[in-house]
């Protein structure tokens, strides 16, 4: 079904608590996205602040189809919001996926929503395919604002896939994959999980975001899937012919100890070799998959282990840009990056068969994608990190986190990385059980 989508611009300015009220009017849609750079104004390295709710059509990928379907929704012309899961890589190299799917999210969904809200600092732009924007302003003041409250209304027990014992075993045996020049670094996760989770996803949401705002943020609903989302990484944005990817490898928890001691923290973290080894290697592998893509002599790292704070921890992040010729369509510059070297390892084919090898549960949405198309063809995705996935209809909770697996590395450290990075979610749903 093609559209048109018509803007109409209104002050934000003096509405007070206007993004809690769009969040809140969200709810009555079985199917929205939000993506959200939490105060972050850095236009190279945060999300723009958006929403899309209702569906006026859907594109789902299956196994062995996800291309097919992101082809055809890009082939409509207009503005597209969703997801892109882990498990396309199937597509990208002759590879399958026979670890359990807990959370059951499709492989690659999209849809053309009925309602699109893109917001600033001062202004709200509306356009609506089965309303008058109007009409929807009017709605979105007068829908109460949502509060952060109980993410929970039972008391939750948290589980993980892995003991120390087996998480350390497993990482000794990965280990000896680079030893014997299998690959180079791997990404490897392990699951944390509820079940019988009976979660409001809102709640959520507001909470995890208060508690660890990220640049790449984003609350997302596909029916009776929920995605809550505290991304600090962007996979990949397209703005006219130009692509960026920015990576995160390299972790380092701040502490506040003592006045200078963040900055101090932050530069040794810039200073580690075996950090940034993981940065360098990553870099490299993106720097690749973008020349497989880009006119030739255009790649360039634009800034290679820069250290950046988020609210919990330091990451070294690095910018590798390139330029596409106009011809180029949005699933052939996709599928030439896809999956995120961040999240797999390099060599990536291998790295992704040892994935399969050794963790526990398929991946699904988690290091994914999220994020949107425009008409232009331009798009920005995160990396789908820092994330609780639910499952409404079976009350299945999961969250995942995962480090970079080096010959170097210690495997203890490796778990205390794990536990680091889960920790925001893990606190938000433990002041519910308090």
């Amino acid at each position: 079904m093609s559209v048109t989508y018509s803007f109409q611009t209104y002050q934000r300015s003096g509405q007070p608590e206007f993004y809690n009220r769009m969040l809140n009017w969200l709810q009555q849609f079985s199917i929205f996205c939000l993506t959200d750079h939490c105060g972050y104004h850095n236009g190279d390295h945060s999300f723009p602040l958006m929403a899309a709710a209702g569906a006026v059509k859907t594109y789902e990928g299956t196994p062995g189809n996800c291309f097919a379907a992101l082809e055809t929704a890009t082939a409509t012309g207009e503005w597209l919001f969703g997801h892109i899961g882990y498990d396309c890589k199937n597509e990208v190299e002759q590879l399958g996926s026979h670890l359990p799917d807990h959370t059951g999210f499709p492989g690659l969904f999209l849809f053309q929503p009925e309602n699109i809200i893109l917001v600033s600092e001062e202004t709200v732009h509306i356009a609506s395919v089965t309303q008058q924007p109007d009409t929807v302003w009017k709605q979105l003041l007068n829908t109460p604002p949502a509060y952060p409250g109980p993410v929970s209304t039972n008391h939750l027990h948290l589980n993980s896939r892995f003991t120390r014992k087996e998480y350390t075993d497993t990482i000794y045996r990965l280990k000896q994959h680079i030893q014997y020049g299998d690959c180079y670094e791997i990404n490897f996760c392990q699951e944390f999980y509820a079940e019988q989770a009976a979660i409001n996803p809102l709640a959520a949401y507001l909470s995890l975001t208060a508690f660890s705002p990220n640049p790449f943020s984003g609350f997302y609903r596909v029916n009776d899937h929920y995605l809550v989302c505290a991304s600090p990484e962007r996979f990949l944005q397209k703005k006219g012919n130009r692509l960026i990817s920015q990576p995160i490898k390299g972790t380092l928890k701040r502490t506040f100890s003592h006045p200078g001691s963040d900055e101090a923290e932050r530069n040794a973290l810039q200073q580690n070799p075996k950090e940034r080894s993981e940065n360098i290697m990553v870099a490299d592998l993106v720097r690749n998959d973008l020349s497989k893509i880009c006119s030739r002599g255009s790649v360039s790292v634009t800034e290679l282990c820069g250290a950046y704070s988020f609210p919990h921890v330091h990451h070294l992040v690095s910018t590798i840009t390139g330029t596409v010729e106009p011809t180029t369509t949005v699933t052939e510059i996709i599928r030439a990056m896809f999956p995120m070297g961040s999240m797999t390892g390099a060599p990536k084919k291998k790295v992704m068969e040892l994935v399969e090898q050794y963790e526990k549960t398929k991946r699904g949405i988690f290091s994914g994608a999220l994020g949107f198309i425009t008409p232009e063809q331009d798009f920005d995705f995160n990396v789908v990190i820092r994330s609780m996935m639910y499952n409404a209809n079976t009350n299945y909770l999961s969250y995942l986190a995962g480090s970079g697996i080096t010959f170097y590395c210690d495997a203890e450290q490796e778990y205390e990385e794990c536990l680091l990075k889960a920790a925001a979610i893990e606190q938000v749903l433990q002041a519910t059980n308090d």
